[in-house]
């Protein structure tokens, strides 16, 4: 993938978000308010710094944001399951698969992160959400799982999921390829926000 200019990225991003047709959902139909807004893994830093500007900026604008970070997240849910010194020695003892399926248990998408993600989502108004942290998560977590997941419980203010590598549409579909070399389930429900001119 090559490298983007993060800051035109984002300032495309400020001008979509801020349009009443976005934040009231009216420009989609009457399809799920969800976005992915890729760039390349490489610049994992850079787009963290736009993130927290783009929330500052917004929040200016009188546009309420609400993150929630998929690595924290999960550290946290971690962390009421278990102590993560605990979960630390488990990797060192385990087969890479086995310390997968126990970190895809301690982290089922529908049993712990959705009413996690739901808890947050009710516990403050917001007129956005942004899901980040999507590489860090991997491969516990995958991405595709979570938008389908998120579904049933972000249906009130649009989505956008800051993704670590392509929002790929082809004849056949679109999928997520993660990192830009791991290609992800089909999904074909969110709108790649890089496309969005209202």
């Amino acid at each position: 993938m090559q490298k983007e200019n993060i800051s035109e990225k984002f300032e495309h991003y400020s001008q979509q978000i801020q349009q009443d047709a976005f934040l009231k959902m009216e420009a989609i139909g009457n399809e799920i308010p969800f976005y992915i807004a890729p760039y390349p893994a490489t610049q994992e830093n850079e787009v963290v710094e736009a993130i927290n500007a783009l929330q500052k900026r917004l929040k200016t604008l009188g546009v309420d944001t609400l993150e929630i970070n998929l690595f924290d997240l999960s550290l946290e849910i971690i962390q009421q399951e278990d102590d993560l010194e605990d979960v630390f020695e488990e990797e060192t003892q385990s087969t890479k698969a086995e310390f997968l399926e126990m970190m895809q248990s301690i982290l089922d998408v529908e049993t712990e992160m959705i009413p996690a993600i739901d808890r947050r989502i009710k516990a403050r108004a917001h007129q956005v959400l942004f899901i980040t942290g999507v590489g860090q998560v991997f491969p516990f977590i995958r991405s595709h799982n979570v938008l389908n997941n998120l579904q049933r419980i972000a249906k009130t203010a649009p989505s956008i999921m800051f993704f670590p590598g392509a929002y790929v549409t082809s004849r056949s579909g679109s999928y997520l390829r993660l990192f830009d070399t791991l290609k992800d389930d089909n999904y074909y429900r969110a709108f790649n926000l890089d496309n969005i001119n209202l």
